[in-house]
């Protein structure tokens, strides 16, 4: 299946909003090798639009292992799980960063954290580079 065009102010915009960082495991754009990419939260698939509440602003690593997915097993409990939307879930509601690492708060970021990789060991080293930058943005 082909991307969807999203058009240049759309993406202006999802970029602006997110300060050029991931809005999932918060790398900053500076420190990554591609430029990051415009991910439908709810992928089009399963309904999802190309609109503003849609969209966010993810890496490519974040991009790629999250796919299409909206949901997946929680670790601890064994549940399906809905993945944190950063559309419509409060980040500091669900994650704690401590040091270099993403505690989970909720059982939708315990799947995230792990579907998505948000504390795999190359992440842990290089997110305290993130934060020294004063590049990280962290969403209310």
């Amino acid at each position: 299946m082909s991307k969807t065009y999203v058009p240049a102010q759309l993406r202006r915009k999802i970029i602006e909003r997110a300060n050029r960082c991931c809005e999932y495991c918060l790398r900053p754009e500076l420190f990554s090798l591609s430029i990051h990419e415009v991910d439908h939260v709810i992928a089009e698939k399963h309904g999802g639009t190309t609109t503003e509440d849609n969209l966010a602003l993810a890496c490519k690593l974040c991009n790629t292992y999250k796919g299409s997915d909206i949901a997946s097993i929680d670790p601890e409990t064994d549940e399906i799980t809905p993945l944190y939307n950063p559309r419509r879930d409060r980040w500091q509601e669900h994650f704690q960063l401590k040091e270099a690492e993403l505690i989970p708060l909720t059982a939708q970021a315990r799947t995230t954290i792990r579907l998505l990789q948000l504390n795999r060991s190359s992440i842990l080293k290089e997110r305290p580079l993130w934060l020294v930058s004063g590049l990280i943005y962290i969403p209310d």
